[in-house]
C-alpha cells in the first residue's frame, strides 16, 4: 500500500506541475497582448500624431537660417495628407499673417534700399501728372513752358523707371494720406523752389484748391517791406493737416548782417552753421529736403556781399577760400549738423538732393550759352552707374542718417527739358539752361522722394 501510495502521488505531482507550466505560459501570453493593446491610441486620436517629415524637409530645416527659406519648408500633399485640428488651422493663419508682414517689410526695405538713380527713361502717354496751363495757383509763369512760345512738349511724356525696383505711382491722395499731420520742408536755392512748386502741382493735380491754407506767417515767411517776394512759402491741406513749405537758402548756410543798421552792409556767410530758419523750425519737420550748388561762384558772392566765416570769424583757410572748397565744406557741415539732430527728432526723414545739372553749350549763361535741343533723350536714355556722379553729395551723406536724393545722372540726360530761349517775354541772346520746364524733370525728383517716405 505504501508503494502504491507513493506511486500515485508522484504521478499526480507530475500532472500538477505540467498544469502549472501550461497555465503560466497562457497567463504570460495574455498579459503581453493586453499591454500592447493598451499602448495603441484610439482611432479618433490618430489625426493628432505628427507624420514623419520627408527627408527633403529635414534637410532644409538643417540650414543656418530657415526663416529666409520659408517656401522650402512647405510640404506638398504628395508627401502626406493629415487632417488638421483647430489649433493647427490657427497656427497656419498666424504663420500666413506673419509671412505677409515679412514680405511687406522686405518690399519696404527693398524700396528704401533701391538705387532709384539707376534706370532709364520711358515714354508714358499718361503723363504729365498735371497741366502746365492749369496749375496757376502754385506754378510761377516763368517756369510754365505751356504759357510761352514753346510748341514741342514731348518732354512731358517721359517717366523714370528704376532698374532693380518698382517705383510707386504718385497720386495726390496717396501723398496726403502718407503725410497726415506731417510737414514736408524744402530748403535750398531756386531749383529747390522748382521742386516745391512741382510738388504742390502734383498733389493738387494742377487744379485750383481754395481750401488750401497759406500758413507762411507761422514760419515767418512774409514779404518784408521793399522785398520782391517773401523768403519762402508754406501751405497746409486742412483735410489731412499736411503742410508743404519752401525756404530760400541759396548757400544752405547761415547769413548774418555785419552791421544791422547799414542797409548796404556785408553779410557773414557762416559756412559751418545751418540757416537760422532751419535751426528754429527743424523740430516741426517730418520730411526735409536740402540742396545747394549753383550760387557758389565769385560773382554771386560779390553781388550778395557774402563774406566767408568759419568758427564765427572771417575765414583764413586757403583751401576753404576757394569756391569749390567752401561749397564742399558747407555741404559736409550742414549735412553733419542735420545728422546730429536726428536722435532728438527720430521721426524726421532728411534728404540731401544731389545737384541739378546745367546744359549750357557754346558758352555760359552770360556768354551766349544755349540749349536749343528739343529732341528727348538725344544724349541717351539710361543710367548704368551704381554710384552718384555728384561725389560731394554722396560723400557728405555717407555714414549718416541723411539720405541721398540722387537726381543728377538721370537729369543729365534731359537737356531738352530746360526753359531754353522760351519765356513769356523772350530776351534775344539769353537762354535759361539751368531751370526746368514744369511739368517736367523736377516731377521725377518728387516721385523718387515719395517712394522713400
Amino acid at each position: 500500500m505504501k508503494g502504491g501510495f507513493y506511486g500515485l502521488k508522484v504521478a499526480q505531482v507530475s500532472l500538477i506541475l505540467i498544469g502549472f507550466v501550461c497555465l503560466a505560459v497562457l497567463m504570460l501570453a495574455w498579459t503581453k497582448t493586453t499591454l500592447l493593446t493598451s499602448l495603441d491610441p484610439p482611432e479618433s486620436d490618430l489625426s493628432y500624431l505628427t507624420p514623419e517629415i520627408p527627408f527633403s524637409i529635414r534637410e532644409a530645416a538643417g540650414t543656418k537660417d530657415v526663416s529666409q527659406n520659408t517656401s522650402s519648408l512647405r510640404v506638398d500633399e504628395k508627401d502626406f495628407v493629415s487632417p488638421l485640428s483647430s489649433k493647427d488651422l490657427e497656427f497656419s493663419a498666424i504663420q500666413s499673417s506673419a509671412e505677409n508682414e515679412h514680405h511687406q517689410y522686405v518690399n519696404s526695405t527693398q524700396r528704401q534700399d533701391c538705387n532709384f538713380g539707376k534706370g532709364r527713361w520711358v515714354i508714358d502717354d499718361a503723363r504729365p501728372l498735371y497741366s502746365g496751363l492749369g496749375c496757376k495757383q502754385w506754378l510761377s509763369s516763368m517756369w510754365a513752358c505751356r504759357m510761352t512760345q514753346r510748341t514741342d512738349f514731348e518732354y512731358e511724356k517721359l517717366r523714370w523707371r528704376p532698374k532693380d525696383c518698382d517705383m510707386e505711382d504718385f497720386t495726390g491722395p496717396k501723398f496726403l494720406t502718407r503725410m497726415v499731420n506731417k510737414t514736408l520742408a524744402f530748403v535750398g536755392d531756386s531749383l529747390g523752389r522748382q521742386q516745391f512748386q512741382s510738388m504742390m502741382c502734383m498733389i493738387t493735380g494742377g487744379e485750383e484748391r481754395p481750401d488750401v491754407l497759406d500758413v507762411g506767417k507761422e514760419y515767418g515767411l512774409v514779404k518784408a517791406r521793399g522785398a520782391r517776394r517773401p523768403d519762402g512759402w508754406a501751405y497746409r491741406f486742412p483735410s489731412t493737416n499736411t503742410t508743404v513749405l519752401y525756404y530760400w537758402s541759396a548757400s544752405l548756410c547761415d547769413l548774418e548782417p555785419l552791421n544791422v543798421s547799414n542797409p548796404a552792409t556785408d553779410f557773414a556767410m557762416h559756412l559751418d552753421r545751418p540757416p537760422a530758419f532751419l535751426k528754429r523750425f527743424i523740430h516741426k519737420f517730418d520730411v526735409l529736403v536740402l540742396n545747394t550748388g549753383h550760387h557758389w561762384n565769385r560773382g554771386k558772392l560779390k553781388a550778395n556781399r557774402w563774406v566767408m566765416h568759419v568758427g564765427g570769424v572771417p575765414n583764413t583757410n586757403r583751401k576753404i577760400a576757394e569756391i569749390a572748397g567752401a561749397k564742399n565744406f558747407t555741404v559736409y557741415s550742414i549735412v553733419g549738423w542735420v545728422n546730429s539732430q536726428l536722435p532728438r527728432y527720430p521721426g524726421l526723414r532728411a534728404f540731401y538732393r544731389s545737384i541739378s545739372p546745367r546744359h549750357f553749350f557754346n558758352g555760359d549763361w552770360n556768354t551766349g550759352g544755349t540749349c536749343d535741343n528739343t529732341t528727348p533723350l538725344s544724349a541717351g536714355m539710361e543710367v548704368v552707374e551704381d554710384e552718384s556722379i555728384d561725389p560731394v553729395a554722396a560723400g557728405a551723406v555717407k555714414g549718416t542718417g541723411v539720405k541721398l536724393l540722387d537726381i543728377t545722372a538721370l537729369s543729365q540726360l534731359r537737356d531738352e527739358g530746360h526753359i531754353s530761349r522760351y519765356s513769356i517775354k523772350a530776351t534775344p541772346g539769353v537762354q535759361d539752361c539751368l531751370h526746368w520746364c514744369l511739368p517736367g524733370v523736377p516731377d521725377t525728383w518728387n516721385e523718387i522722394l515719395f517712394a522713400q517716405i
